[in-house]
């Protein structure tokens, strides 16, 4: 068993005391029911004189009360074992999407190269986990506690018996060994067919509005049957291997209880046991390779769950060291509250590494306080990894963030981000009302809300929508277009007081007649003393920045010159 899982889950500490007190309690009634119950059929054979109910009384009482006791502790044992795998799954399940969805442990880098796995196996993967602690985990538990004590009572009543238990039981373990090494790879294969199938099955479903509008709908429908296929044609090695390991396990349980079945025999034909001896033996034999039978017949239904917890427990463990890493990285600890307010940021030299290369690397910039600030550049050059490295939550991999004299990776997050207004490029929107989606980061002033949504023409979609504010939205706001999600978003954004504002790419989806009311909101805001950050491409935004930060060259530039710089882009690219 990983000792990770037992740090990370409670109730997988809790299940497993409680399943080795459950062993003990079984193995107390097998080898009770088997002393009444090899005294009864010896006295009954070899004494004439007490085969009375009165005379089996206590043999008879002991045996049905043992067997009696076992069915009770095996209704229990499972049914607490059922709950405590469910509580199990739950908080290994919670642990897993706290690290995936905490900035300070997974970055935004990290979850995109592993989110349609980690969702696998956090969904539909750890829900597997279930036949593991439900049934793998008990029969583990019941070998290391009851097949010692089994074989020992076996050696008290038979020495001959035990030796050949002895002899035969590692037997099972190194097949189930091999076994497993043949089936690890395939397990490893089947769970990829699921996370490349769940992936894709998902990029489908988010596109299949378009796909419907293009009259396209069917055309993925032979790539989805393909990966189907895939995952059926693994499943289905998998069962014919786990049902002949099986079958193999099971005749090597049979084989080794049939030869001490044959030696019983062949000693009490020639006298040199008792009966009492022989049948206490011949009956605990069976108990001692049980617990590994079982381990045998629930190898194959935990193997994908086991699979699962370790990529869970691996997610787990590396936010844990990115989190320890980042805080090695931080010269001074956390510092607390900082004002915002009229503190200059600082880009230092910074570099991100990503999946395509560096991007940015060599950033220096300064963005000061009561002015509107542009980044602009091609396509993936790192301007909204700027915009993440200065919210902190991506950490650089050269250089540095500095808010007024202090590192951002040293600032309390919460009391940061209460200061901080941040519009992505694919805002938040949950399911709920508008009202409450525009109260989602803070209560906003009346008016501030009024004057926000009138510059974001937002005024104009409430009054379009059936109940105003009381209208209901769905998950990622349906209910509403791309672009009144996003005049949502920027009337947020824009009815907010925090001093610092960061927007990536808060035109996209507005007609130019809105784009230029939240441009004009926006230099209003920086007017008044806020920091406003911005992406922007457009003519218009970058003609009205006090200061733009051109990525092509890595250096910012005087804002007198952004409307000669846009205007060469335009003219180098219409000529193109």
């Amino acid at each position: 068993m990983d000792p990770r899982l037992l740090r990370a889950s409670r109730s997988a500490r809790k299940h497993v005391v409680v399943t080795a007190l459950f062993a003990v309690a079984n193995v107390i009634a097998v080898i009770a029911a088997a002393i009444a119950l090899a005294g009864l059929t010896a006295e009954l054979i070899t004494d004439p004189t007490r085969r009375s109910f009165a005379d089996q009384a206590v043999h008879l009482i002991v045996l049905a009360v043992a067997l009696a006791a076992r069915a009770a502790i095996s209704f229990v044992g499972d049914l607490v074992a059922r709950r405590a795998a469910h509580a199990t799954i739950g908080e290994l399940r919670l642990a897993a999407l706290d690290t995936l969805t905490d900035p300070a442990r997974t970055s935004p880098r990290s979850l995109l190269t592993q989110r349609e796995h980690a969702l696998t196996v956090a969904l539909r993967g750890l829900d597997r986990l279930s036949d593991y602690l439900s049934g793998y985990l008990p029969a583990l538990l019941s070998t290391v506690i009851i097949t010692p004590l089994v074989v020992a009572v076996v050696l008290w009543a038979d020495w001959v018996s035990g030796v050949i238990i002895i002899v035969t039981l590692p037997l099972i373990p190194i097949f189930m060994v091999l076994i497993g090494l043949l089936t690890r790879d395939r397990t490893r294969r089947k769970l990829d067919a699921m996370s490349r199938q769940n992936a894709q099955l998902v990029d489908l479903m988010a596109g299949l509005p378009t796909l419907r509008a293009l009259g396209r709908a069917q055309g993925p429908a032979a790539q989805v049957a393909e990966l189907g296929h895939r995952l059926r044609r693994s499943t289905m090695g998998a069962l014919r291997i786990a049902f002949l390991s099986g079958a193999i396990l099971e005749f090597l349980a049979t084989l080794s209880v049939a030869l001490i079945a044959v030696s019983i025999g062949l000693r009490l034909v020639f006298g040199e046991m008792s009966l009492y001896a022989g049948v206490l033996a011949l009956i605990l034999a069976p108990e001692a390779y049980f617990p590994l039978r079982q381990i045998g017949a629930q190898f194959h239904n935990a193997e994908d769950g086991v699979e699962a917890a370790d990529d869970v427990l691996d997610v787990i463990d590396a936010g844990l060291a990115e989190a320890n890493d980042s805080r090695g990285t931080t010269p001074n600890g956390p510092v607390g509250h900082i004002e915002l307010a009229g503190a200059t940021i600082v880009v230092d030299d910074l570099g991100v590494r990503g999946r395509d290369g560096w991007a940015p690397r060599g950033l220096s910039a300064r963005i000061a306080p009561g002015e509107l600030t542009v980044l602009t550049g091609p396509n993936g050059c790192g301007k909204s990894t700027l915009i993440a490295a200065m919210l902190g939550i991506h950490r650089p991999d050269e250089g540095r963030v500095l808010i007024g004299e202090t590192d951002v990776r040293e600032l309390d997050p919460d009391g940061y981000h209460r200061q901080v207004s941040w519009l992505p490029q694919d805002p938040a929107v949950v399911p709920g009302t508008v009202a409450e989606n525009l109260a989602l980061f803070g209560e906003l002033a009346d008016d501030a809300l009024r004057d926000a949504a009138r510059a974001a023409e937002f005024d104009a979609v409430l009054a379009d929508l059936p109940t105003g504010l009381d209208t209901v939205l769905g998950t990622g706001g349906a209910g509403l277009s791309a672009g009144q999600r996003q005049r949502l978003a920027l009337t947020r954004t824009l009815a907010s007081r925090a001093p610092l504002l960061l927007l990536d790419e808060p035109t996209a989806h507005l007609d130019e007649e809105t784009a230029d009311r939240v441009l004009t909101a926006l230099v209003a805001r920086a007017r008044a003393g806020a920091t406003v950050v911005m992406v922007s491409h457009r003519a218009a935004a970058l003609a009205a920045a006090d200061r733009v930060i051109d990525f092509a060259v890595a250096a910012p530039f005087d804002a007198a010159a952004a409307g000669d710089a846009a205007t060469a882009r335009e003219e180098a690219s219409d000529a193109r």
